[in-house]
Parts: C-alpha cells; sequence; structure tokens
C-alpha cells in the first residue's frame, strides 16, 4: 500500500518544468520535492507527496485533517 503525505510549499526552485523542485514542509520536517508533476504549484499551497514527487494539490484544511489522523496513529515520526 502506497501512502500520500501532505505538506506545505516553501519555496520552488528551477525554470524547467521537469526540473523544478520545492522546499516542502510536512509538519515542520522540511524535504526536496519533484513538481515535475505540478507545474501550476505555488509557494504555500499544499500538495500530496509519494516517493519525493507531489502528486497533487490539497486545500489546507484536509491537510490539517490528514496530519491530525497521522499523529494520532504515531505515524509522523516516520516521515524523517
Amino acid at each position: 500500500m502506497c501512502l500520500a503525505i501532505p505538506g506545505e510549499i516553501l519555496s520552488i526552485e528551477g525554470d524547467d518544468v521537469l526540473l523544478r523542485k520545492s522546499r516542502v514542509s510536512f509538519g515542520g520536517v522540511i524535504k526536496e520535492v519533484s513538481l515535475a508533476c505540478l507545474p501550476e504549484a505555488k509557494v504555500g499551497e499544499y500538495v500530496l507527496v509519494h516517493a519525493g514527487i507531489a502528486i497533487s494539490k490539497i486545500d489546507e484544511d484536509e491537510a490539517e485533517k490528514v496530519f491530525q489522523a497521522l499523529e494520532d496513529l504515531g505515524a509522523l515520526e516516520e516521515v524523517d
């Protein structure tokens, strides 16, 4: 089973659509993420990330619900 984790885009680097990268915060843990599948993504938006690639956008309320559910399960510790 695969799991996509929501995160907030903090910054974006690169002009090439296939090589754009972003710094994404997952509840305070910051990782580099590819934006190749979401060329329209902007700083401040929330995205679902799977295997280091942002695969879709998600609104802030839904992201918070997922963070809370993961925290309740103790799964946020595994994001590191």
